[in-house]
């Protein structure tokens, strides 16, 4: 029995639209325009699957005035770009997105400070182990959430899975908003990825495109500067412009409506109630310019996640290059930023070209920036924009054990430091491919690295490390002191303490020098503390009215005490 279904076109500046769909043989049906600015028309349909577009009078300035062009409808939840057609299913005389159940709703996730986040693309995350050119899927990667679960991730953060032109791409220039990249999977398998990660108690966040689109984005090809800046935003930045770029300023005073904040708005509803997202990761925040939307938008997103009724934890973070805390809470308008001078400050001395311990200490104490807790930032030394360590490592000729004790290093600080930490993927176990050149470059896991012994124990290191931020309440807090310093001697040590006394020192030695019985100095507390990774006990004793600990630091070394 067939079924009246409404079709809409929001585009109040155009003067005609229609149409066309296989349930009507691709004929013609004129749509009327209301007073709102939208285009209806109501069809008669019976249950099923079919492919349809809209015939619209474009008002892009590049095409003629009034040129009727087809387009893909821009709210079309699901599209096939061989065709230029949407897909729209009914069921039950209802327009539905798939027939898939959630069922881990009620299971508990982890708030914001426990997060230990692992980047993941999802074309690149599987596929590479028989056939290197085979890409990733979203039913792959959920065979490998068990790995994550062991390596104790508990949030993954997906590169866009908007729909993009072509099969291969990073993401970053969205053409379908409301569709799920058709090359990883259907909706159905995004949603059953998403429900697998939450039944493990792992939280999934999305990447963002708000800033721009890509060229032949619906919006672009319906009415470019209703939605979008007529030229480039910010012309004196050009290497910083990836597209057409969201007018988050325009407004229809006719209708009362911000068009771009209306459709952007209407694109994080849909994803944070359709596929049960738990936060997002802004792209361009620094050339969308806008935090007054970013306030509003994120504002939203948290007002529509909730579970029977009750809010969801819910973490909007910035990608702002550089980082600021202008961006971020209490005063700024989302959670939290990407912490690129973390990555900035702690490759080079790692790699031991630099010893800067100011610099050191305002990324390891973000409040030293201007911050105002652990949430805000998110620390990092590699992401899909930036090199891997170890290819930081090999290209200043750092290799073999050398690389390894320095990784162990680094793993060191990204864990035990003031904010969220996150991995990119392969991070864990030493990936050490250089970064794709373009974004259409496959740069699929070497996940044969974890065959090898030193690889194996990296990750094992890993391991150890991500379980104890995740348990410890000391490394989720807002409390760092760095109570030893030694400039010559390159040895910094810090506290990190909660309110319940818990209490973890970490000791790093940047230097390529042995110290078989090294002196810390000021050490918080006298008694028996645990070396965390060797499990051993070592006293701490008070000499001349301080507490002193001495132990041996190998050259590149950390260690971690916990009493």
């Amino acid at each position: 029995m067939a079924s009246s279904i409404e079709f809409s076109l929001f585009a109040p500046r155009i003067n005609g639209a229609a149409l066309i769909g296989s349930f009507s043989e691709w004929k013609e049906t004129p749509m009327q325009k209301g007073e709102d600015g939208y285009f209806r028309v109501q069809v008669n349909i019976e249950d099923g699957t079919y492919q349809y577009k809209f015939r619209v009078q474009t008002k892009s300035p590049n095409f003629k005035p009034d040129e009727w062009i087809d387009v893909i409808d821009p709210y079309a939840t699901d599209v096939d770009e061989e065709r230029t057609v949407g897909i729209v299913r009914i069921k039950d005389g209802e327009k539905i997105v798939d027939t898939y159940v959630w069922q881990y709703d009620d299971q508990p996730l982890p708030q914001n400070h426990e997060l230990v986040v692992y980047e993941m693309h999802v074309a690149d995350f599987t596929g590479g182990e028989v056939d290197e050119h085979r890409r990733g899927k979203y039913v792959d990667a959920i065979e490998k959430l068990d790995y994550l679960k062991e390596l104790g991730i508990n949030a993954i953060e997906l590169m866009p899975v908007n729909e993009y032109p072509g099969d291969y791409s990073w993401g970053y220039k969205v053409r379908h908003f409301f569709a799920t990249e058709s090359s990883y999977g259907s909706t159905e398998d995004l949603k059953r990825f998403i429900d697998e990660c939450h039944k493990r108690g792992i939280r999934v966040l999305m990447d963002g495109i708000y800033n721009h689109t890509d060229e032949e984005c619906p919006l672009m090809l319906i009415d470019r500067n209703y939605w979008y800046y007529e030229h480039m935003h910010y012309p004196e930045d050009p290497g910083n412009y990836w597209g057409p770029e969201f007018n988050y300023s325009n407004y229809d005073e006719k209708l009362d409506v911000k068009p771009a904040w209306k459709y952007v708005g209407d694109v994080v509803k849909y994803w944070v109630e359709e596929y049960h997202i738990d936060g997002i990761r802004y792209d361009a925040v620094r050339q969308l310019a806008d935090f007054e939307f970013l306030n509003w938008l994120a504002t939203q997103a948290k007002k529509n996640c909730t579970v029977q009724g009750a809010p969801k934890p819910f973490y909007n973070i910035a990608e702002h290059i550089p980082d600021t805390s202008d961006v971020t809470s209490p005063n700024g308008p989302l959670d939290a930023c990407w912490h690129e001078s973390f990555r900035y400050f702690a490759t080079p001395t790692i790699c031991g070209e630099e010893f800067d311990l100011e610099n050191l200490k305002q990324v390891l104490d973000p409040r030293r920036q201007g911050y105002d807790s652990t949430v805000n930032v998110i620390n990092y030394l590699a992401t899909h924009d930036r090199e891997h360590l170890f290819r930081e490592l090999g290209d200043r000729g750092i290799f073999d054990e050398a690389a390894f004790t320095r990784a162990k290093l680094a793993a060191v600080l990204l864990i035990t430091a003031m904010g969220v930490p996150m991995l990119w993927m392969g991070e864990e176990f030493g990936e050490h491919k250089r970064k794709s050149q373009t974004v259409t470059q496959p740069k699929k896991i070497a996940w044969a690295l974890l065959e090898r012994q030193e690889n194996k124990d990296l990750f094992e290191y890993y391991k150890k490390l991500i379980h104890l931020r995740v348990n410890n309440l000391a490394l989720q807090s807002d409390n760092i002191e760095f109570f030893h310093e030694n400039p010559d001697a390159k040895v910094l040590c810090y506290v990190r303490w909660n309110d319940q006394g818990g209490r973890l020192v970490a000791v790093l030695n940047f230097s390529d020098q042995n110290f078989s019985e090294y002196k810390i100095t000021h050490f918080p507390d006298a008694g028996t503390w645990q070396d965390f990774m060797s499990d051993c006990n070592v006293e701490a004793s008070c000499e001349e009215n301080q507490n002193v600990l001495i132990t041996e630091l190998k050259p590149y070394e950390a260690k971690v005490f916990m009493n």
